[in-house]
């Protein structure tokens, strides 16, 4: 029975102790888990008889398990010497060359440096190989034994970067990519945690086919041997995504992929295989558990192993510049006689390597007979040359080369419709554009392209613009009465395209019989005076349906200026002659509703103005006081506001005076205001103050006017005493001007007009000597729309600091300076207080000091 590797072989049987039995045919097991005597008396067996020692009192099982073992690791003894042998040999074929010495001189030359540094010479001939290559396995050579085995002891190390030389000369000798498969696995990625390895080989069409796998079930192979194109899978985004695809877990993903089941939470790795350029296939590594970042060593490790199965996959590598011999390759040859069979022009082309065996380049090798060069240039100058030497742009914007680039790396088609192609000539551009096919064949590349030919593009431009049009045209031999149609006639005319055409001389027949004199004059313009003429008639069609046409038409004239056919067009004109009825009929509507909003607005205008005339006027004298009003209206007829003031002598000989603003514009807002105008007139005569006038103004305006809201200012004047007594609704508050200063009352409060039904209003009482001048204002005199109402308020009343000789002249100046651009009406009414004759020399109540302000 053979043993793991790391253990050695059965010692001699220990003697069973006192009154246990023994039989030599005990398993095989059982004899070897026997241990050696640990007595101290116990020596080892003489030299050269360790064998012997050790099958003494073994059962014939036992010792030839114990044969097998000495045999087993005999071999593996000797394959790790012959490897051993040949990285030694490499390493002092290195020297060799590097020291331009003997073969003995550099055995002993390595023999002295191992023991300078304390190493084997095996691990020396490692190191020495390694600096010597400088290659991709070495850099990961070095990068595997920091991150895997640094762990680890000086020796583990080396047998590391003995096992990737190792998994390196086997996959460059195997043929076998099974054998490869086994390889990486035992040498280079089991030590990293990998489980399972799979190598695909990409086929022409963009399929998959399993060409070596180690690690999974035996029935896992058969099950996944070829995947279709186009289907996806770890592998195939490994071949699309051309940098390596990396999948953390394969539950995340939901992507299938070979041995799921095995290790459904497992991470994955696919890695494109290829060299020159082209992509052979896809290297698939398999984790157990999820995949966690790996270092950047790991990283190139897994990639340089990708490119070693690459070696094994490349069936038909295209040779050096150096190498390759004159004339086409074999598969260039049968691509040509394939792309001389086709109709569309197409190029052959074949890879073009640089000196390190990477893809520089497309050679054209070949262009059919039915090429045609986007620049005009013929064959013989596009043929043999480089691609991008004869389309730079190629690189460009369109991506083209990038395009070819990839179908040669991973053999997938590819194919676009109207790509635009760009040419250079002489430094300029001339662009085109084409239907693009390319395709991979073997070791070269196929690309056809049809470019797209004008005149079939501007008839194809011109079908769809009759059809969106709905214009149909149609050409009528004279002389042999052959008449042709296109498809959109017969749509025009409801006709199935198997019936005759309708003749010219026969279009008065399929009309509205009241556009057959139409139709004749048109004729008539046609035929006898041989000249183009056009005409819109009701055309009758079979289903019953009536539809306006409009036909225009020509004549085609000989040598000797006779009329040999006719050619024209008919187009569907019913929808531009309903929404032309229709625009009428909305045109003539809209006329009718501007008439009577001019005619609202008139009489509306007539009836303000009747009311609060805007020229200039006093509207009450009353000695010791000057009254002046000022009345702007909107400049817009249709603006017309309900602004309103009034200035009238009470009975009781005091002087009411009032401005108010109702909300809105047109006739309401003006009915409204001579409403609560003529209402506030009447309910003054009753004595009532003007806070009490005002919540009756505010029932009448709740109730009576169909609840509408308004602000409004009410003062009553004592010219005897020289007191005022105001109340506000929501309004703003009057301003005082007395010499140099201009200051606003202070506000008393007051809900606007009409808000609720029923509501108090308090009243404020101010002193007014000789010069006062007090101003009340709507708010179209200040009110801006890029201003607050504080900004507007300063302005004014900076405004009316300066005093005119006469009322008059202040209330103008102040419409004059006026800052407001809502265009809203605009009312002043200003009072200026006279000196009384009956006025003493005591000072009234609060003249001694600042303006008394009083609250009533």
């Amino acid at each position: 029975m053979s043993r793991p590797p790391h253990e050695s072989a059965a010692p001699p049987e220990r003697p069973a102790p006192t009154g246990e039995a023994r039989s030599d045919d005990a398993p095989s097991d059982d004899v070897l888990s026997v241990t050696a005597p640990d007595t101290p008396s116990a020596a080892p067996p003489p030299a050269g008889t360790e064998e012997a020692g050790r099958s003494d009192g073994l059962s014939p099982v036992g010792r030839l398990a114990a044969t097998v073992e000495r045999l087993r690791r005999e071999v593996r003894a000797a394959q790790a010497e012959a490897e051993g042998r040949a990285l030694v040999e490499l390493a002092k074929g290195v020297l060799v060359e590097r020291l331009g010495c003997g073969p003995a001189a550099a055995a002993r030359h390595l023999t002295d440096l191992a023991e300078q540094t304390g190493v084997t010479p095996l691990e020396l001939a490692v190191d020495v190989i390694n600096q010597s290559a400088q290659d991709r396995l070495s850099e990961v050579t070095l990068g595997f034994l920091d991150t895997v085995a640094g762990r680890a002891r000086a020796a583990e190390e080396a047998e590391a970067a003995v096992r990737l030389r190792t998994a390196e000369s086997g996959a460059l000798a195997a043929q076998d990519t099974q054998a490869v498969a086994d390889s990486l696995l035992q040498h280079a990625l089991g030590p990293l945690g990998a489980v399972a390895v799979a190598i695909w080989a990409a086929g022409p069409d963009g399929s998959l086919t399993l060409a070596g796998s180690a690690g999974f079930a035996p029935g896992e192979s058969a099950r996944w041997h070829y995947v279709p194109p186009d289907v996806a899978t770890v592998a195939r985004r490994g071949l699309t995504e051309r940098t390596g695809h990396w999948v953390e877990s394969l539950a995340r993903t939901g992507l299938p992929s070979i041995g799921r089941h095995l290790y459904p939470e497992g991470g994955r790795v696919a890695l494109p295989a290829g060299t020159g350029g082209r992509v052979h296939g896809v290297l698939e590594i398999v984790w157990p558990s999820p995949l966690v970042p790996q270092p950047p060593q790991v990283v190139r490790q897994m990639e340089a192993l990708a490119e070693l199965c690459a070696h094994t996959l490349e069936t038909s590598r295209p040779p050096q510049a150096s190498e390759r011999p004159p004339g086409p390759l074999p598969d260039a040859t049968e691509l040509m006689d394939l792309a001389d069979g086709l109709h569309d022009p197409a190029l052959v082309l074949v890879p073009h390597l640089d000196s390190a065996g990477g893809l520089a380049d497309f050679r054209i090798q070949h262009v059919n007979s039915r090429f045609l060069d986007p620049a005009g240039r013929s064959r013989a100058v596009v043929n043999g040359a480089l691609l991008l030497e004869a389309y730079p742009m190629a690189a460009g914007e369109s991506e083209l080369f990038q395009r070819i680039e990839r179908v040669y790396a991973t053999g997938e088609p590819f194919r676009a419709r109207r790509m635009g192609l760009t040419a250079l000539v002489d430094e300029v551009p001339l662009a085109a554009t084409a239907d693009i096919s390319i395709s991979r064949h073997g070791s070269c590349v196929l690309l056809i392209w049809r470019i797209e030919d004008e005149t079939a593009r501007l008839a194809s431009l011109l079908q769809h613009a009759q059809r969106l049009g709905r214009i149909g045209g149609f050409e009528e031999n004279l002389l042999t009465g052959e008449i042709t149609w296109n498809g959109q006639m017969f749509v025009l005319y409801g006709r199935p395209e198997s019936s005759p055409p309708v003749p010219l001389e026969r279009l008065a027949a399929h009309a509205h019989p009241d556009d057959a004199v139409t139709i004749g004059r048109f004729l008539r313009t046609l035929l006898h005076h041989r000249r183009p003429a056009s005409a819109a008639f009701r055309l009758q069609r079979p289903d019953g349906v009536t539809r306006h046409m409009r036909v225009v038409a020509e004549p085609v004239l000989d040598t000797d200026g006779r009329p040999v056919a006719l050619r024209g067009a008919y187009q569907d004109i019913s929808s531009q002659h309903w929404t032309e009825v229709a625009l009428a009929a909305t045109r003539d509507q809209l006329a009718h509703t501007e008439q009577q909003a001019h005619e609202r607005n008139r009489l509306t205008l007539q009836l303000q103005h009747a009311i609060m005339p805007p020229a200039h006027n006093t509207p009450l004298e009353v000695p010791g006081l000057q009254v002046a009003v000022r009345y702007r209206p909107a400049e817009e007829e249709q603006l017309v506001g309900g602004d309103w003031y009034d200035a009238v002598r009470l009975p009781s000989g005091l002087v009411m005076l009032c401005v108010g603003d109702v909300a809105g514009h047109g006739i309401e807002a003006a009915t409204s205001m001579v409403v609560l105008r003529n209402a506030l007139r009447g309910l003054a005569v009753t004595g009532a103050g003007p806070g009490q006038l005002l919540s009756w103004l505010n029932i009448v305006a709740h109730h009576l006017t169909g609840a509408v809201t308004a602000t409004a200012v009410c003062g009553l004047y004592d010219p005897g005493r020289g007191t005022l007594r105001w109340a506000r609704a929501g309004h703003l508050p009057p301003v005082l001007v007395n010499g140099e200063a201009a200051v606003p009352l202070p506000l008393v409060k007051g809900l606007l007009l009409g808000a609720v039904p029923e509501t108090r209003y308090e009243e404020g009482e101010l002193s007014l000597a000789a010069g006062d001048t007090l101003l009340m204002y709507t708010d179209g005199l200040i009110e801006r729309r890029d201003r607050s109402v504080e900004e507007s308020l300063s302005h004014l009343l900076s405004t009316a600091r300066t005093v005119p000789p006469t009322l008059d002249q202040q209330l103008d100046r102040l419409l004059v300076h006026s800052r407001s651009d809502t265009d809203d009406d605009t009312c002043i009414v200003g009072i200026r207080v006279g000196p009384r004759t009956s006025d003493t020399e005591e000072p009234r109540s609060g003249e001694s000091g600042d303006r008394e302000f009083r609250d009533a």
